[in-house]
């Protein structure tokens, strides 16, 4: 099993991964296939006009997470990672006046988003609470191409026929671990040194090669790169964090949606910036204080529609830049080769969880994206810190464990309320976590692998309404203003 970093920390923009960066990504991948020549043309056939539905969470909670936005832009050529978060506006109102888009190396299609953008609130598709499908028509009406994507959780978009292809290899993989107990290195990926798709594997591995987790997982990267361009890489994903930090460190004002909600990491900053220049005390509850102000920072850029990194997913992303950024900041000795460390191991972490459970709110609830988060800070955090491979599990362990059963129930499908604070308390409990794990010596009664499988469980359980569709929980309790 080989997820890389670079699919775990993908640069795109806010307030969602799997609501926003996902549509759009699907978005464009209808328009690249086609404009291929892999799907049955009929002979003389031109695509004139693009139809698209969004289906289960992304229709009830689309608005607030801009995900209609997101499939205007995405069916104009905009990718994730490239597009200007200053330009989008004009983009879609150009869209609108229009009522057609002209994406790159295409011809212009009809698309009136008022009449060709269904947000489905009626037909949940039965791959995963986050479908949509794409339609493209001939002058005459006729359906020429027709596809569905499914958004699985941090920006990750796979097909309708991919989806049913991971879950059977899954299954597959399953199996042959049950029936190779005492070869947990088997695999069907003969490139990858270190495939471990489990924390018992990764436990297994780590003992049996002396390396740590983040020496394999970077052995695991350079089998697909050079050293160079995973250190590059890495370098990159810690610069477009920080610099989520800083835009929201600056930013004020009132956040888009209409709840009014007023951005508070600016004056925080000032105020315990203040506090810090008038005292050469320590106050331990600071450190809280500055996790907490670093993650509310990113989710509240996360939440105006900024640049951001899914870590894994948009909605947790403040967790992770927060607790880095607290270490690099109060910290002498952590430096870039500490950051390496720590996202290295993290991508381990996240891997093994979105393997075996899942990092999609519309799929387990939060547990799946803070509580993910919360896990993977934990256990990049043990590592920088020294810790053995059996406390880095426990780290992630301890972490994940107390985040199970969190719903995901958004106040008017924005990525506001609860999720802006839930960040805070995930960081603030990452380092907990990692404390707890550096005090012991690794053994521990739960393990990782009992913690993932009880949030797969418990997500599986989890009524439909507290699973990012505003229907329950916060989201009906509290009256919008």
């Amino acid at each position: 099993m080989f997820l890389s970093v670079f699919d775990i920390f993908k640069i795109g923009i806010g307030p969602s991964s799997s609501h926003t960066m996902g549509p759009m990504s699907a978005a464009v991948r209808f328009l690249e296939e086609l404009g291929g020549s892999d799907w049955p043309r009929p002979s003389g056939a031109v695509v004139t006009a693009l139809k698209a539905s969004l289906h289960g969470s992304l229709a009830y909670t689309g608005v607030g997470h801009a995900s209609d936005r997101a499939v205007i832009l995405g069916l104009s050529g905009e990718r994730p990672e490239t597009v200007d978060p200053d330009q989008m506006d004009a983009i879609v109102q150009r869209v609108h006046d229009h009522r057609r888009v002209e994406p790159p190396g295409h011809q212009s299609y009809e698309f009136d988003p008022r009449t060709d953008l269904v947000l489905d609130k009626k037909t949940p598709l039965t791959g995963h609470a986050n479908g949509m499908t794409f339609r493209a028509f001939n002058s005459d009406g006729a359906l020429l191409l027709r596809r569905v994507y499914y958004s699985v959780g941090g920006g990750f978009v796979l097909s309708d026929t991919e989806l049913e292809a991971a879950k059977a290899e899954r299954k597959m993989q399953k199996a042959q671990s049950s029936q190779n107990s005492n070869n947990p290195g088997k695999s069907t990926q003969p490139r990858i040194p270190y495939p471990f798709a489990s924390g018992a594997q990764m436990l297994a591995m780590a003992s049996g090669s002396g390396l740590g987790i983040a020496a394999m997982k970077r052995a695991n990267e350079e089998a697909m790169m050079s050293s160079q361009d995973l250190d590059d890489g890495l370098r990159r994903i810690w610069d477009a964090m920080n610099a989520s930090i800083e835009r929201g460190l600056r930013g004020e004002g009132v956040l888009p949606g209409g709840l009014k909600v007023k951005r508070r990491a600016a004056k925080l900053y000032e105020r315990l910036s203040e506090e810090d220049r008038a005292s050469n005390r320590l106050n331990p509850l600071k450190a809280n204080d500055w996790l907490s102000l670093f993650a509310m920072a990113v989710n509240e850029e996360n939440a105006s529609g900024g640049r951001i990194v899914t870590a894994p997913t948009n909605g947790a992303s403040g967790v992770i830049p927060a607790t880095i950024r607290y270490m690099h900041q109060f910290h002498d000795d952590f430096d870039d080769k500490a950051v390496s460390e720590f996202l290295l191991t993290a991508a381990a972490i996240g891997g093994i969880l979105k393997h075996n459970a899942s990092i999609s709110g519309a799929e387990v609830g939060c547990q799946g994206e803070v509580g993910s988060a919360s896990a993977m800070a934990a256990a990049g955090l043990a590592a920088v810190m020294g810790g053995s491979p059996e406390q880095i599990e426990n780290a992630a362990e301890i972490a994940l464990e107390h985040h199970l059963g969190m719903t995901c129930d958004p106040i008017a499908g924005l990525v506001q309320v609860p999720c802006i604070e839930r960040n805070a308390l995930g960081a603030v409990k990452a380092v907990t976590a990692a404390s707890l794990a550096m005090r012991g010596d690794g053994t521990h009664f739960v393990s990782l692998d009992a913690c993932v499988e009880t949030m797969r469980q418990t997500g599986r359980d989890m009524n439909s309404d507290y699973k990012e569709t505003s229907k329950g929980g916060l989201a009906v309790n509290v009256v919008e203003c």
